[in-house]
């Protein structure tokens, strides 16, 4: 087995040698990007397309929800099922499994064409460390292997609260150390260029390994993409509050998803992406962000963080979107085709 990293607990102990941002520099990082974006672009926030608006005022109208593992992951299946009709073929489709020696984790590889070959991209999903499922991000997946003509390889990496914090992290780790190894005993053909994506949650996930493999064993990630990301489990910027309520995404689901990954009292803003270190190394980036999500400000942070690093960063910002717009994208095709298309580019002409 390819060990490339140290275990999961020894990569947030390494991080936290170098010293993190303060909140306070991050802020005005934030604040003065924030700034300049809206001079150059217009205004942070517009109202949704109409399809959007009307499905936004349906759900207010809705009985108010109990939180519960089941209903949620039930949920996003619904949702997306209802939502995301297209389904873009493969050349093959391969349910597997990576052996970390203790446990088995399943992935599934997903192969537009069987012609030549195909760089890599490693999809993590998400649905706030809770729901979500590789079964749930199929189409996702289909539509990122189209855009960028890689080979993709989905993760269905452990889910809180039966597995807790950090251990969905571990596993996506150990598929990120693993992923050469898994691909040559398949016989599958690649090029060695791995970018690394994840939607929310997994945006945290995807972000937390770029910052470890950078230090580490920097290269190895060549991209990252960080579609509408969880990247600070604090909750402490603005958009939390001014997005938390009638938006899809509640800022009490949020707490609550939170509540069920972290149950140790873990220290969550070391936890956290956003106030890692960033070095030289760390991989050219894509980061999409929305309007009207919660997580909008540290999704704006982040990019802060990166240009002031020197770091490459490239930055789409939806002003009517809500956050998990992809996953609604019968509603809203023209973004959802924006995206994947932004993701393309990037991915097929980033080197």
């Amino acid at each position: 087995m390819n060990r490339l990293l140290l275990p999961i607990a020894a990569i947030t102990t390494a991080s936290m040698l170098s010293p993190p941002v303060s909140a306070e520099s991050l802020q005005e990082q934030q604040r003065r990007y924030q700034q300049a974006w809206q001079h150059a672009n217009g205004p942070l926030v517009q109202t949704p397309p109409a399809p959007l608006a009307a499905f936004l005022e349906q759900q207010a109208s809705n009985p108010p929800v109990v939180y519960a593992t089941l209903s949620a992951r039930e949920g996003l299946a619904v949702l997306t099922k209802a939502n995301v009709t297209t389904s873009d073929p493969m050349a093959t489709v391969l349910n597997d499994e990576v052996d970390t020696g203790e446990r088995r984790i399943p992935v599934r590889i997903y192969r537009p064409t069987l012609q030549g070959k195909q760089d890599v991209l490693l999809f993590i999903h998400g649905g706030g460390h809770l729901s979500g499922s590789v079964e749930v991000y199929d189409p996702v997946a289909r539509h990122l292997a189209t855009a960028t003509g890689n080979t993709v390889i989905s993760v269905d990496y452990r889910r809180a609260p039966e597995s807790p914090y950090p251990q969905g992290l571990s596993d996506a780790r150990a598929v990120t150390e693993q992923v050469w190894t898994l691909l040559d005993r398949l016989d599958i053909p690649y090029q060695r260029q791995l970018t690394v994506a994840g939607d929310s949650g997994g945006g945290a996930f995807s972000a937390t390994l770029a910052e470890a493999f950078s230090r580490t064993h920097p290269g190895l990630i060549k991209r990252l993409v960080l579609i509408y990301p969880s990247l600070d489990y604090t909750l402490t910027w603005p958009s939390v509050k001014e997005n938390g309520t009638g938006k899809l995404l509640d800022e009490s689901k949020i707490r609550w998803y939170f509540h069920q990954y972290f149950q140790h009292d873990e220290d969550r803003q070391s936890a956290s992406p956003l106030y890692l270190p960033v070095s030289k190394d760390f991989p050219e980036t894509l980061v999409f962000s929305a309007g009207l999500d919660p997580l909008r400000d540290e999704g704006f942070a982040f990019v802060a963080r990166l240009k002031a690093a020197g770091v490459p960063v490239k930055h789409r910002h939806f002003p009517g979107m809500v956050h998990a717009w992809l996953m609604l994208e019968d509603k809203v095709p023209e973004e959802a085709r924006a995206t994947y298309q932004a993701i393309g580019e990037f991915v097929r002409h980033s080197r």
